[in-house]
C-alpha cells in the first residue's frame, strides 16, 4: 500500500480525481508541524510500503527551470537555530545537537531508498522552513548555510518522520517560483501542479510495475 501525502488538496487535486487502487491519500496541511502530527499518527494506524509527498516549491537559483519536477535526496529544518547580529548557525553547529545523530548525517536528513531514481527525474538538496518570505537575508542565509537548490515548508518533516520509522519515501517537487520572488504573477503555479500531478502519477505506475515484476 502507498501513501501519498500532499500540505494542500490544490497541489494534487488532479491526482486525487483519478482512480487509484492501493493508495492511500493524505492532506497534512501546511507546515512542519502539522505534517509531523497527522504524518506520523497515519503510520501508526496502517503499514505502508511507501510514502509519496507531492508538492510545489520555491528555487534557489536558475539550475532548475519554473515548472520543472524533482525529487529531493536531501532535505534539512533550515531554520531551526540562533540568528544573531544578521548571521544564521544551526543548533549544530553552536553545539546544542550532534550533527550525526540518527536520523541526521552531517546535518541533513538523506534519503537512502534503493528506488529514488525510479524516474528520469534530477535529484534535489532542498530547505525546509517555517517562513516563506521576500527577505532578501533570509535567503542569503539560507544559501550561505546550506547551499539548498529549492524550499519547501514540509519536505524535511517526511524526511524525519520516515527516516525514524524506517519507512520507504519519496519527496517529489514542482518548481513554482524563485525563493523571495513574491510577485505572483511571475510564478508558474499552473505549470508546476500539472507536472507534478503528471510526475505523481508516473511514478504511481512505476511502483507498481516494479512489485509486479517481483
Amino acid at each position: 500500500m502507498i501513501l501519498v501525502i500532499a500540505a494542500t488538496e490544490f497541489e494534487i487535486l488532479p491526482f486525487m480525481n483519478g482512480d487509484h487502487q492501493h493508495v492511500d491519500i493524505l492532506v497534512t496541511g501546511v507546515g512542519a508541524a502539522s505534517t509531523l502530527y497527522h504524518l506520523q499518527k497515519r503510520l501508526h494506524q496502517i503499514d505502508y510500503d511507501l510514502v509519496i509527498q507531492a508538492g510545489i516549491s520555491g528555487t534557489f537559483n536558475n539550475a532548475i527551470n519554473l515548472g520543472e519536477t524533482v525529487i529531493v535526496k536531501q532535505d534539512c529544518f533550515g531554520d531551526i537555530g540562533i540568528e544573531e547580529k544578521g548571521n544564521f548557525n544551526t543548533i549544530f553547529k553552536m553545539g546544542f545537537a550532534n550533527a550525526n545523530e540518527f536520523p541526521f548525517e552531517e546535518g541533513w536528513l538523506i534519503n537512502q531508498y534503493e528506488h529514488l531514481n525510479i524516474l528520469p527525474l534530477p535529484l534535489a538538496k532542498a530547505v525546509t522552513v517555517n517562513t516563506v518570505s521576500d527577505s532578501a537575508l533570509q535567503k542569503q542565509q539560507l544559501i550561505d548555510t546550506f547551499d539548498p537548490q529549492i524550499e519547501s515548508m514540509e519536505g524535511a518533516a517526511l524526511h524525519y518522520v520516515c527516516l525514524q520509522e524506517r519507512i520507504p519515501f519519496i519527496q517529489l517537487r514542482s518548481i513554482s517560483n524563485e525563493v523571495g520572488e513574491r510577485d505572483k504573477s511571475k510564478w508558474k503555479i499552473k505549470e508546476a501542479i500539472n507536472n507534478l500531478n503528471k510526475e505523481l502519477l508516473k511514478l504511481i505506475r512505476e511502483v507498481g510495475s516494479q512489485r509486479s515484476d517481483i
